[in-house]
C-alpha cells in the first residue's frame, strides 16, 4: 500500500493553495486520488470483516471534495489540503454513524467515528434519551480498558444538563453533549508505512465498533432533513 503520492500531493497543495497551481497539477491530483480510493476500498474490505453494513459502498461515493466553502470562513484559501472519506451504512451521510478518515500532512491526520453532526437537534435528542435510559451499557463501552487506551469521547458540550434530564444522572457529563465522537491521531511517519497504517486503521476502527453500534441503536429511525 503506497500512500506517497497522497502525501506528496497534499503537502504541495498546502504550500501552493491557489487555483493556478491546482489546475496545473491535475495529473498529480489524479494519481493521489486514485491511491486514496484504493486505500478506502482496502479499508472497506478490512472493516467489512467485523462490520458488514458498509461493504456495499463504492469508494468514489465516500470521498469529499478538496474545494473549500469560503463564504462564511476567515480562511479564504480555495482548497482543503486533505483527503477525507466517511464509510457509513448510508455512505457519506452522517447518520447512521460510520468510520471517518482524514489524511492531512503536518500531523493533522486522524481516524474518526461517532456523531459529528451536532446541527441535527433530533439526532442529539435521540442520543441523549438513549444514554439516559441505557447508561450502564454506555459506561461499559467507554470504560473498557482497550477503548480507554485509544479514545476519549469528544463533542460540543453545554454548560448544564438540559432541561428534562436528571442532573444527577451517572452519565450527566455526556447528557450535556450535542455530539459524541472519537478521533485517533495519525502521525505523518505512520502514513509512510502504508501496509502497517492500513492494518492499524482497521484495528482502530474495530475498537470503535461497540461505540458506533450504540449510537446507531440510539439513532434508529432518524431521518435526515430534506434540503
Amino acid at each position: 500500500m503506497n500512500l506517497q503520492g497522497i502525501i506528496s500531493y497534499l503537502t504541495s497543495l498546502s504550500e501552493n493553495n491557489n487555483r493556478e497551481w491546482y489546475h496545473e497539477h491535475k495529473a498529480e491530483y489524479k494519481t493521489a486520488n486514485e491511491q486514496f480510493e484504493t486505500l478506502v476500498q482496502e479499508l472497506l474490505w478490512g472493516i467489512g470483516k467485523f462490520d458488514s453494513s458498509i461493504v456495499h459502498n463504492d469508494p468514489k461515493s465516500l470521498t469529499f471534495k478538496l474545494v473549500r466553502d469560503t463564504r462564511f470562513s476567515h480562511d479564504k484559501s480555495p482548497y482543503i489540503p486533505a483527503f477525507r472519506a466517511h464509510m457509513g451504512p448510508k455512505g457519506k451521510l452522517p447518520v447512521p454513524v460510520g468510520y471517518y478518515l482524514m489524511i492531512r500532512p503536518g500531523n493533522q491526520s486522524f481516524l474518526g467515528g461517532g456523531l459529528f453532526a451536532d446541527m441535527f437537534k433530533e439526532a442529539t435528542t435521540m442520543v441523549r434519551d438513549y444514554i439516559a435510559g441505557n447508561g450502564q451499557e454506555w459506561e461499559k463501552i467507554i470504560c473498557d480498558p482497550d477503548f480507554q487506551k485509544s479514545f476519549t469521547v469528544q463533542g460540543t458540550t453545554l454548560k448544564n444538563v438540559p432541561a428534562g434530564y436528571d442532573k444527577e444522572h451517572p452519565q450527566a457529563s455526556f447528557l450535556k453533549m450535542k455530539s459524541w465522537y472519537l478521533e485517533y491521531p495519525i502521525r505523518d511517519e505512520e502514513l509512510g508505512r502504508g501496509d502497517e497504517f492500513l492494518a492499524k486503521a482497521i484495528e482502530v476502527f474495530r475498537l470503535m465498533k461497540p461505540f458506533q453500534d450504540y449510537l446507531n441503536r440510539a439513532l434508529e429511525g432518524f431521518q435526515m432533513p430534506v434540503r
